[in-house]
Parts: C-alpha cells; structure tokens; sequence
C-alpha cells in the first residue's frame, strides 16, 4: 500500500513538473525583455534570450532542466544570475521555520478545543466553540491578517506590521516578526481542524465502545482517552498533513501580507520579473511537500486506524 502511494506521488511530481515548465512557457512576457527593461531594442533582446538559452526547443529545455533536477541542479536565477538552489536554501529556511511553529500549535490547539467542545455536544461551550470556528472560516485569511496588524501594529503598537529581517539575521534573532504571520496562518487551519475534531469526539462519545465501557463502571477519564479519542483522530490524521502542506509551504498570503522573507514572497518576485528557473523550483518544491506530508499523513492514519490495515 505504501509502494503504491510513492509511486503514485512520483508520479504526481513528475506530472507537477510538466505543469510547471509549460504554464512558465505560456506566461506572458519574456524574462529577457524583463531583465533588460522596456528600453531595450529587438537586438538586444534576442541577444539576451540566446544568453539565457531561451532561443533553443522547449522540449529540450524541459529534457535539461529534468536532467539538472536529478543533479540537484536548480540552474541559475535569470535575474540575480545566483544559483537557484541558494536562493531557495536560503527562503526555504524561513518559510520552513514559520509554517512548522504554526504546525505545532495546530493539532495540540485543535485536539484540546475540538475535543473539549465535542464532550460537552450542545451545551454552552459546545455552542461557543462551533460558533467562533464558523466564524473564522467565514473570514478571508487576508482580512484577518490585516485585522491583526491593525489592532495590535498599528494601535496598540505590540507587534511589527512588517515582518523586516535585516541580511544575515534569521527569524529568531527577532522572534516578534513570527506572532503575526503565525496567528495569520493558524486561524482557518485551527477553525477546520478543530471543527473535524469536534464532530468526531461527539460522536464516538455516545458510540457503543464508549457507553459499554461506562456501564462497565470505567471512570469518565479512561473513557475518554482508551476509547472516544482512539476513534474520533485518526480520520483527523489526513486533513491535518493536508493543512501542514500549506503551513509548511508558506502561505502566499501571511508571507506577503506581512512582508516575510519566505518561499511564498521569493516565488511573488519572480513570477513579477518571469524569473523562471526560481518560479519552476519553488513550484516543484511545493508539490514534493505536498505529496511527502500526505504520504505521511496517510501512513498514520492507516497504522492508527485498525480497520485501514486490513487487505481489501
């Protein structure tokens, strides 16, 4: 089951990589133009594509960029001419660093809440929990980002509005860069996740284990946690790497909102200057997370489950 899975991510990347490299190629524009400026004649342009290798087939520029890949090649960024491997290295950190804070809060905040609301199913917390998390999946995530910038940057002067990171600094040289971004990312994510939650401790709470287990004169507590919460989390498992994916990505929205120095915002820059080399590795990067968190997911899911490891 496993092996199929891989196979079938890699198969996914390699499709991801074909995406990637034809919608670079059917974008408008022209990085040699961009990299020039609109001053620039037709000579020197066409000069300037012949440099950068443009002037050859797309199909044997696909077939080189794979071959490169294979290598751990990413190429070099038509705009800085710095290797594209450096560039992601260096962004990939960071983004790394903001989406794993936001995914380690994620699933302890939305067992904690979505349990504590599904053993109390309509009562007053239950309620108010169901509520709020409604309420914040509403919300789009930019709105609430600025929100958030407003309320505690801009009036109550607690936080920075902008995520600015000096050169040769990283994030945790100045931490407070990450509360906004963090809170940014977490709110939809917390709300969905805690909603799933809730919705299966209500439900195994008054399952046939759980009832059989009380009449047995097992004490609430052991209830809770040898029986409703076994049963209610490992359909929780795949939504959950769902949700990691885009924490660990670096949603493209907290990331520029904010200003931090990540993938997402790396990735805005070179799509505005058809920066293709770094457009195509960012873009493959985040599928290769996407596919390698989900494989994860699944495996968890499958080993916490019972029933999932059973041959069909």
């Amino acid at each position: 089951m496993t092996a199929r899975r891989l196979l079938a991510g890699l198969l996914v990347l390699f499709a991801v990589s074909v995406v990637v490299f034809v919608a670079t190629e059917i974008a408008p524009g022209d990085a040699a133009s961009a990299s020039l400026g609109p001053d620039a004649g037709p000579a020197a342009i066409e000069a300037r594509r012949a440099e950068l290798g443009l002037d050859r087939p797309a199909p044997l520029r696909y077939v080189e960029w794979l071959g490169g890949l294979f290598r751990g090649d990413l190429g070099v960024s038509y705009a800085s001419g710095v290797p594209v491997a450096d560039i992601v290295a260096a962004r990939a950190g960071n983004s790394l660093l903001l989406g794993g804070l936001a995914a380690v809060l994620l699933l302890p905040l939305a067992v904690v809440l979505g349990a504590w609301a599904g053993l109390r199913a309509g009562r007053l917390a239950d309620r108010a929990v169901s509520k709020s998390t409604l309420t914040l999946m509403s919300v789009p995530e930019f709105v609430t980002g600025t929100l958030l910038a407003v309320v505690f940057a801009v009036q109550l002067g607690w936080l920075p509005a902008v995520s600015f990171l000096p050169p040769g600094q990283s994030p945790l040289d100045r931490p407070e860069i990450l509360v906004l971004p963090v809170i940014t990312l977490l709110t939809v994510c917390l709300a969905h996740n805690t909603r799933v939650v809730r919705a299966g401790v209500a439900q195994s709470a008054v399952g046939e284990a759980a009832e059989s287990a009380r009449l047995n004169g097992v004490v609430e507590r052991r209830v809770v946690w040898r029986y409703i919460l076994p049963a209610a989390l490992p359909p929780v498992v795949p939504l959950f790497a769902r949700y990691v994916t885009f924490l660990l990505g670096g949603a493209l929205i907290a990331e520029t909102l904010f200003g931090y120095p990540g993938l997402a915002s790396a990735l805005v820059v070179a799509s505005a200057s058809r920066d293709v080399p770094v457009v195509q590795a960012v873009g493959l990067l985040a599928a290769a997370v996407t596919v390698l968190v989900n494989l994860a997911g699944d495996v968890v899911g499958t080993l916490l489950d019972p029933l999932r490891r059973v041959p069909r």
